[in-house]
């Protein structure tokens, strides 16, 4: 028992100090949140076979609901949106609005979409700090302003709202979403 306790204050110790000297920063705080939804939601998209992304449930309360791929295209420009909001400049490429690009067709073609989505996300968080997170910016929704903060943490959100919708999606496809694994 004394070893056991030993090496959990121990670890305790190095993880202060490893903490101590990489001290948490605005940038690493909403980076990691993009992280996170970044892992569940790509890996997901990959996990989705090519010939399901055309799905859409259509019974019931589903009728006219976004497909699988119109799901990830649709947060991945909202991604996108809501970083350039939070850059204070136009996204780096025509998002199609809040549908996403025409020309995204292919698996291969909205997954690559959804990664750049998330590259340009985190270089919007990279540019946050303490002086500036309040800042207002144009909302990218609208004629009003919003702090550069929130506006970014639409993209945490916003896009596990959409995950859970594409979780339902690749289920009643026989997907199990690889954070379920």
């Amino acid at each position: 028992m004394k070893r056991t306790i030993a090496i959990l204050c121990g670890a305790a110790a190095f993880t202060g100090a490893a903490l101590a000297a990489d001290p948490m920063t605005v940038a690493k705080m909403y980076d990691s949140q993009l992280s996170m939804v970044e892992k569940e939601v790509v890996s997901l998209a990959e996990a989705m076979p090519a010939d399901k992304y055309g799905f859409a449930p259509t019974a019931g309360a589903f009728q006219g609901v976004r497909t699988f791929a119109q799901q990830v295209k649709h947060l991945a420009a909202v991604v996108y949106m809501v970083a350039a909001a939070a850059r204070v400049e136009k996204p780096p490429i025509d998002t199609g609005g809040e549908s996403g690009p025409v020309s995204a067709q292919s698996k291969a073609q909205i997954v690559h979409f959804l990664q750049g989505s998330f590259a340009y996300a985190h270089s919007a968080a990279a540019k946050l700090t303490a002086g500036n997170q309040m800042d207002m910016v144009q909302s990218p929704f609208g004629d009003s302003k919003t702090a550069r903060g929130e506006v970014l943490s639409v993209a945490v959100w916003h896009t596990f709202d959409h995950y859970g919708q594409m979780v339902v999606y690749a289920r009643m496809n026989g997907v199990v979403p690889p954070a379920s694994r």
